[in-house]
């Protein structure tokens, strides 16, 4: 198994894609709006991808969080509010605030599993901070860590209620990143007392199946290396501190914040400790790249995807989807909140 989650580059697989996914066996796969059509279609490609591998509990994915993180877009699918909306409730009623979350989440989930998508890269639990890129922005689901957590975890079971697993993101925090690391590299010069306050929603939730790293340059830990290429972040932050041993993916290898070509930050990233590497843009060069650049996914990667994965798979029977999102929007509107 390569030990890498690929995209797509269109609504169905090219003969070249089978046959390299065929030949590489990654550990799963990615979808971006490109690939979503309507629901006939994306379920044609999901179950191409299960027949590929020969089995049902496959790791295929998405960036569906609401707002303007939504891959799966109106009218084919429910449009999702962002995070802020919550926490916009949480300050005036935090249990109404995490039962809309959850109702929420559980209502997104639905619409993943039905179309055969097991993980949803959701939530983020970055703490928005003043000053901070709008690269997190309003998806942030407040600016206290707690808060971040309870909001988080309902997010989590909510997912998990319709049978998708979430994913924690960007650790070790990406709130108070000062520039987007799809064009640049951060440099981020906090204290590590700092740190440890950006650290505590993740280690609230270090239990989730899967996390993914931020490419984030932190001085108080490593001078050279971003988080996704650095064995010091990852083992003494990332798998220490917040105490994180589950599925660790990598954000996406091919953006602007790290350089050299996209199978040396591959390999750079699996031998800093990462489990998966996270490619998104189905370029074959690359992809191809990267599987001959990195090594089999070992024992306890494969242990780990598949401790990620179970639980996953569509539900039947209820709950309806309208009534939780009937359940969501009358909590917000007793707030006040428009949904």
């Amino acid at each position: 198994m390569t030990p890498a989650i690929f995209g797509m580059s269109g609504a169905r697989l090219t003969d070249d894609e089978r046959d390299f996914f065929r030949d590489s066996v990654p550990a799963g796969y990615i979808l971006f709006g490109r690939n979503c059509v309507d629901r006939e279609q994306i379920r044609a490609l999901t179950a191409e991808l299960r027949a590929l591998h020969g089995q049902d509990d496959l790791f295929i994915c998405i960036d569906q969080e609401g707002g303007r993180v939504a891959r799966m877009k109106p009218p084919e699918w429910t449009r999702f509010p962002a995070g802020e909306i919550f926490d916009r409730l949480y300050q005036v009623a935090p249990a109404s605030a995490m039962q809309a979350a959850r109702l929420n989440a559980h209502a997104l989930g639905l619409e993943l599993a039905e179309v055969g998508i097991t993980v949803d890269c959701h939530p983020p639990l970055d703490i928005r901070w003043p000053g901070g890129h709008d690269v997190i922005g309003d998806r942030a689901l407040g600016a206290e860590p707690m808060q971040v957590a309870a909001l988080g975890r309902a997010i989590l079971q909510g997912l998990a209620d319709a049978g998708v697993a979430g994913c924690i993101k960007h650790m070790p925090g990406h709130g108070r990143s000062n520039t987007d690391t799809h064009k640049s590299m951060p440099t981020i010069e906090a204290s590590a007392e700092e740190l440890a306050i950006d650290m505590q929603p993740f280690r609230a939730l270090n239990h989730a199946p899967i996390g993914m790293t931020g490419h984030l340059l932190f001085t108080a830990w490593d001078t050279e290396n971003a988080a996704t290429l650095s064995p010091t972040i990852i083992e003494n932050q990332i798998r220490g501190h917040i105490g994180f041993d589950g599925l660790l993916l990598t954000d996406d290898i091919d953006m602007q914040a790290l350089s050299g070509t996209i199978p040396e930050r591959s390999s750079r990233a699996i031998a800093a400790g990462c489990d998966l590497v996270l490619n998104c843009w189905a370029k074959m060069d690359d992809m191809t790249g990267i599987a001959a650049a990195l090594p089999q996914a070992g024992a306890k990667t494969r242990e780990r995807l598949r401790a990620a994965l179970e639980g996953t798979g569509a539900r039947e029977g209820p709950p309806d989807k309208a009534e939780l999102l009937a359940g969501r929007d009358a909590l917000l509107a007793a707030a006040g909140i428009a949904g």
